[in-house]
C-alpha cells in the first residue's frame, strides 16, 4: 500500500498555526515587508497612522484619536494577515522538510579498500563519506550517502523516500543502480560507489526544495507583482492629490470637512491591490506543495509554472514508458518440439542468469508449466556465463548441452555441431522482431528447439494517460534507441502521437532545440545518463527516481514514484497555479473598483452634495465608510488563504473560456462582495455607536 510522504502530517494544525503566527510577527522585520512592496505599503500606512494616533493624545489632532487608533489597528492585522498567509504556506513545506529529515541519520559505513565483498574495510561515520569512496551495504542495512551500485543486486526499501511500500530492485549497470542515501536494503547486499558528499545528498536536496521559504519567484509572479506595484503607485499618487485637492475645494465652497491624512492613508490601502499581494506569496508556496503531494519535487517555482503551458512531451521508452527490463512473454516451439520442451529448457539454462531477463525466464516456464527448479548440481551441472563474444549462455548436464542466445549465434552454434537451422525458426525470430520484441533462441545440442519472447512491457495506465494528455493540447513523443520496428511497435501500444527511433543522445537534444525553436514549450522525462542533454535542455524536465544520477541532476524534477504519466499530475497543477493567480488577480482588482466607488461619494458628500446621490449603499458617515472598507479588506485576506492553498478548481478548458468564467466568477464576486460586506460592517459600527 502506498503511502505518500507528504501525507504523513494534516494540511494544517495547531504546531503549524501557532509557528505561522510567531512568524507572521517575525515577518514585520522591515527587511522581510520589503519583499513585498504592496503589503510594505500597508505597513507604512500602520506606521503612520499609529505616529498620528500618539500626536492625537498629544493635543495634535488630525482626527478622532480613537478613530486613528482603530484605523491603525486595523492596518497592523492586514499586515500581519498577509504575514500569516506566506507563514502558513511556508510551514507546509517546512512540516514535509521534517518527516524528510527524519530519514536522514548518521550511520556507520563500510568503506572498502577495493570493490569486492571479501576486501578489507574500515567504519566510517556516512557523514565523512566522499564522493568515489566505495562502501558494502549488506542486507537490513542503510544505504549510508547517494550513490551508484557497482556491484551485486539487492531489493531496497524506498519508503523514506518515496512513500511507497513494496522494495525496488537495485542492481550494477543500466538505468537502475542509482541507489539514494536513508533507503534500506531488504535482501542480498550491494557494493556501491558514493556519488554524493555529506550535505548535498540527493535527501539534502529534497529537504531543500520542500521548504518553501527557499523558493525563488518565478518570471510571470514577477510580471504580475510589477503590475501590482505599478496601480499602486497610481492609487498613491490620486489618493496624496486628495488631500490638497479637498482643503482646495473647502475654501472655494467655504462648506464641507477637509479630508484628513488618516483617512487618505486608509484609502490608499483600500484602493491598493493588496488582497493578491498579500497572497501572491502563498499561491507559489502552495503550488510546490501541491506538486509535493503528487510525490514529484521541483527545483523551482517557474518549472511548475513552464509545465502549465507545455505542448509537446518527449518520454524516453526504457525505464520511462516500458518498465526498463524486457521480460519473457512466450515460448514458441519450432519443429517437433513442444512448447513444454522449450520451457523446460529455457529454465535450465537461465539458473544462472541474475538479470532481469534471466529471471522472467525461469518465473514464466514455473507459472505456464508448473517447472519447478532441480536439484541439478548431483548431475555435475556446468553452467555457461553469457558472454559479449560468443552471446549465448546455457548449461552443460552430463552429456546434453543447452544453450540460448541471438538467432545468429545459436545458428553458428548449432551448425558447428553439424544440425541444420531450420526454417521455421527464421520466421518465429521474424515475427518477434516485427512485434517489437527480443528473440532469444534455444537449442539443446545440435538441434533448436524454439524461440524465448522477451517483451518490453508498457507500464499500466500509460495508454490513458496519453489520451488524457492529448485532450489537453499536448503531443507525446516516443524517443529510442531501438530500431523503427520495435519503436513502432512500443508506440503503438502504448499510444503515442509519434516517435523518433535509433536516437542518440545528440539526436534527442537537436529535437529539443527544434521544437523550442519553432515556438512550443517543451517537457521531456527520462530516467537514463543519455538522457541528462535533453533533460538539461527541456523547459520542463522530469527525472525517474529510479534513474540514474546524471538524469536527476540534469532535471528541474524528479518524480519519486518514477512514473511517464506523472506528468499529467504536473501540468495540472501548473495549470492550476496559473489559474489560481488569475482567478485572485481577477478577484482583488474587481474588489479595489468595488471599494472606489463605495468610498470615494461618501468621503466628498460634505464638499459637493450631489455626490451623496452615488452613495447608494447609504453608508452612514465618510468615518464609518473608511473603517467598514478596511476591516473588510482586512478579513477577505484571511477568508481567501484556504483558496490560495489549495487553488482553485482545475477544469480542461481553453484559454477564452477560462477567461471568461474568471470574469463571470471573481470578476463578479469581487465586485458584489465589498458591497454587501462593507454594508453589514456599517450598519454594525452605527447599531454599536463605535462612530
Amino acid at each position: 500500500m502506498k503511502k505518500n510522504i507528504n501525507k504523513d502530517h494534516k494540511p494544517i494544525n495547531k504546531k503549524m498555526l501557532a509557528d505561522a503566527t510567531l512568524q507572521s510577527l517575525v515577518k514585520l522585520n522591515p527587511k522581510s515587508q520589503i519583499k513585498n512592496p504592496v503589503m510594505f505599503i500597508v505597513y507604512l500606512g500602520a506606521i503612520f497612522t499609529t505616529i498620528l494616533f500618539f500626536f492625537a493624545l498629544g493635543g495634535i489632532k488630525d482626527s478622532n484619536c480613537w478613530y486613528i487608533f482603530g484605523i491603525s489597528i486595523v492596518l497592523w492585522f492586514t499586515t500581519l494577515f498577509g504575514n500569516f498567509a506566506e507563514a502558513i504556506a511556508e510551514g507546509r513545506g517546512k512540516a514535509q522538510a521534517e518527516s524528510l529529515k527524519s530519514a536522514r541519520k548518521d550511520v556507520m559505513a563500510r568503506k572498502l579498500h577495493s570493490p569486492e565483498v571479501e576486501a578489507t574495510y574500515e567504519e566510517v561515520k556516512s557523514s565523512d563519506l566522499k564522493s568515489g569512496d566505495i562502501v558494502l551495504v549488506k542486507v537490513s542495512e542503510q544505504v549510508p550517502m547517494d550513490g551508484e551500485v557497482i556491484v551485486g543486486v539487492a531489493s531496497v526499501d524506498e519508503s523514506a523516500i518515496t512513500g511507497e511500500s513494496a522494495p525496488v530492485i537495485r542492481e550494477s549497470g543500466g538505468d537502475r543502480s542509482a541507489v539514494t542515501g536513508g533507503t534500506t536494503v531488504t535482501s542480498d547486499w550491494l557494493i556501491i560507489k558514493i556519488t554524493a558528499e555529506a550535505g548535498n545528498s540527493f535527501l539534502d536536496r529534497m529537504i531543500s526544495m520542500v521548504e518553501g521559504s527557499n523558493r525563488k519567484k518565478t518570471p510571470n509572479e514577477i510580471a504580475l507583482q510589477i503590475l501590482l506595484i505599478t496601480l499602486t503607485i497610481i492609487f498613491i499618487i490620486v489618493s496624496a492629490t486628495l488631500l490638497p485637492f479637498s482643503k482646495f475645494a473647502v475654501d472655494q465652497s467655504g462648506q464641507g470637512v477637509q479630508v484628513s491624512l488618516t483617512n487618505i492613508i486608509a484609502l490608499i490601502v483600500c484602493l491598493a491591490p493588496t488582497t493578491i499581494g498579500a497572497l501572491l506569496s502563498s499561491i507559489g508556496i502552495a503550488g510546490m506543495s501541491r506538486l509535493n503531494k503528487a510525490n514529484v519535487l521541483a527545483t523551482s517555482g517557474r518549472a511548475i509554472e513552464a509545465a502549465g503551458d507545455v505542448d509537446v512531451l518527449l518520454l524516453d521508452k526504457t525505464g520511462t514508458i516500458t518498465l526498463g527490463n524486457r521480460q519473457a512473454t512466450e515460448f514458441i516451439a519450432v519443429g517437433n518440439n513442444s512448447e513444454y520442451d522449450v520451457a523446460e529448457c529455457s529454465q535450465l539454462a537461465s539458473f544462472s542468469d541474475e538479470t532481469a531477463e534471466g529471471r522472467s525466464i525461469v518465473i514464466l516456464a514455473k507459472n505456464k508449466y508448473n517447472l519447478r527448479a532441480t536439484d541439478i548440481a548431483k548431475h555435475n551441472a556446468k553452467f555457461i556465463e553469457f558472454s559479449a563474444r560468443t552471446k549465448m549462455s546455457g548449461v552443460d548436464i552430463g552429456e546434453d548441452c543447452i544453450r540460448k542466445g541471438s538467432a545468429d549465434a545459436i545458428e553458428k552454434y548449432v551448425e558447428s555441431l553439424g544440425g541444420e537451422y531450420p526454417e521455421d525458426c527464421r520466421v518465429a525470430v521474424e515475427n518477434v522482431a516485427k512485434a517489437g520484441g527480443t528473440p532469444l533462441v534455444v537449442a539443446k545440442n545440435s538441434v533448436v528447439l524454439g524461440v524465448i519472447y522477451l517483451k518490453d512491457i508498457v507500464k499500466e495506465g500509460v495508454k490513458e494517460k496519453f489520451n488524457d494528455l492529448r485532450k489537453i493540447g499536448i503531443k507525446t513523443v516516443m524517443i529510442t534507441g531501438d530500431n523503427t520496428m520495435t519503436a513502432a511497435a512500443i508506440a503503438a501500444e502504448a499510444g503515442v502521437d509519434d516517435y523518433v527511433a535509433e536516437a542518440t543522445p545528440e539526436i534527442k537534444l537537436e529535437l529539443i532545440k527544434k521544437l523550442q525553436a519553432e515556438g512550443h514549450l517543451v517537457a521531456m522525462t527520462g530516467d537514463g545518463t543519455n538522457d541528462a542533454p535533453a533533460l538539461a535542455q527541456a523547459d520542463v524536465a522530469v527525472a525517474m527516481n529510479s534513474g540514474t544520477q546524471a538524469a536527476k541532476e540534469a532535471g528541474n524534477m524528479v518524480d519519486l514514484d518514477s512514473s511517464p504519466t506523472k506528468l499529467i499530475e504536473v501540468v495540472r497543477i501548473g495549470k492550476q497555479l496559473l489559474m489560481t493567480r488569475g482567478a485572485l488577480t481577477t478577484f482583488s482588482i474587481s474588489n479595489d473598483i468595488a471599494k472606489y466607488f463605495a468610498i470615494i461619494p461618501v468621503l466628498f458628500a460634505s464638499i459637493y452634495p450631489g455626490l451623496d446621490a452615488l452613495n447608494f449603499m447609504n453608508l452612514t458617515s465618510p468615518s464609518t465608510a473608511i473603517l467598514s472598507s478596511i476591516i473588510y479588506n482586512a478579513l477577505v485576506i484571511v477568508g481567501l488563504i484556504p483558496l490560495s492553498l489549495k487553488g482553485v478548481k482545475y477544469r480542461e478548458q481553453s484559454v477564452p473560456k477560462m477567461l471568461k468564467n474568471n470574469l463571470l466568477v471573481y470578476g463578479l464576486g469581487g465586485m458584489v462582495t465589498p458591497f454587501i460586506f462593507i454594508k453589514l460592517f456599517d450598519l454594525l459600527l452605527t447599531v454599536c455607536g463605535v462612530m
